[in-house]
């Protein structure tokens, strides 16, 4: 890109300029689409609740299984039924909206926590500074699998909103140091400067200048956040630890396939892919922010 081409546009929008031109990026943004599709429009693509078993009705359940345990391609069935005679297809769907929802709040309250001490401890240094670093470095020395299952098996049957404060309580010292960084580097910045020179309050400078020019790798570490939630909620839910069934969440659907693996393997297989390429999708999107945000970056 020429100097003239870039003369009155913003680093944002040259940010998302060099976004446009990463087709890796571009391709994990429409596997990405496609997730917030399913999960706020399930009704779009199929036609009944993840809980029914579709078209079977609970007399015909009880029948042998061969009557309504059905395998991938019979029609209404694409994706085959699972040892209920539950629609496979229509359980991934539903479970899109779980995974996203999971994946989404989960990353905002890590996010809304690392903004607030992060920005606090690089803003007003010292005593601050010290305490709310050595609390997330001591958040850092517990293993992140560990911490969570510590969390969550204090509730019997833990449900959505305790996942996502588990994900949050881990997630946010990463957000934080980052923020600090972030806050150090620019609270000497002549902008800064000007706003104190002008008698802006402490918290109008860190909320209408500081925190403002701090989001760009903030959205880059949440986009990569929001598939490594993803890919948490279903490790927890295999291990038996996640959201309690009926829910149709990707993890549980794997729990429930592990009797089955030889009789009827479409049951664990289609909601491993579904995981696999969300996850895919979020990082090839951070990935394509991560380098479009970076000045270092040429168009």
């Amino acid at each position: 890109m020429t100097a003239a081409s870039t003369i009155g546009k913003s680093p944002t929008q040259m940010a998302f300029k060099r976004l446009r031109k990463n087709l890796l990026a571009m391709l994990g943004a429409a596997v990405v689409l496609i997730v917030v599709v399913l999960a706020f429009f399930p009704s779009w693509v199929v036609p009944h609740h993840a809980d029914g078993s579709g078209p079977y009705t609970a007399a015909e359940q009880f029948r042998s299984a061969e009557t309504w345990q059905k395998p991938p391609g019979i029609p209404g069935h694409p994706l085959g039924t699972d040892e209920l005679g539950r629609d496979v297809w229509t359980r991934i769907v539903y479970g899109a909206g779980i995974s996203l929802r999971v994946g989404l709040v989960g990353t905002a309250v890590a996010v809304l926590i690392g903004l607030l001490l992060g920005s606090l401890a690089g803003f007003r240094g010292g005593r601050v500074d010290m305490l709310i670093s050595r609390l997330t470095d001591t958040f850092f020395a517990f293993p992140s699998l560990l911490l969570m299952i510590g969390i969550l098996a204090v509730f019997e049957k833990p449900n959505e909103m305790v996942i996502f404060a588990a994900l949050g309580l881990v997630g946010w010292p990463g957000v934080a140091r980052i923020v600090r960084g972030q806050v150090i580097s620019l609270r000497g910045s002549e902008f800064v400067l000007g706003a104190r020179a002008l008698g802006q309050t402490d918290s109008k400078i860190l909320l209408g200048h500081l925190l403002p020019n701090c989001m760009g790798p903030v959205v880059v570490v949440s986009t990569l956040m929001i598939a490594g939630n993803i890919l948490a909620e279903a490790g927890l839910s295999f291990l038996g630890i996640g959201l309690p069934p009926p829910n149709p969440s990707w993890g549980r659907m794997l729990v429930d396939s592990k009797e089955y693996w030889v009789d009827m393997p479409w049951m664990g297989i289609f909601p491993g892919v579904a995981i696999m390429f969300t996850v895919l999708g979020f990082n090839l999107l951070g990935d394509g922010l991560r380098d479009a945000f970076d000045p270092k970056m040429k168009d």
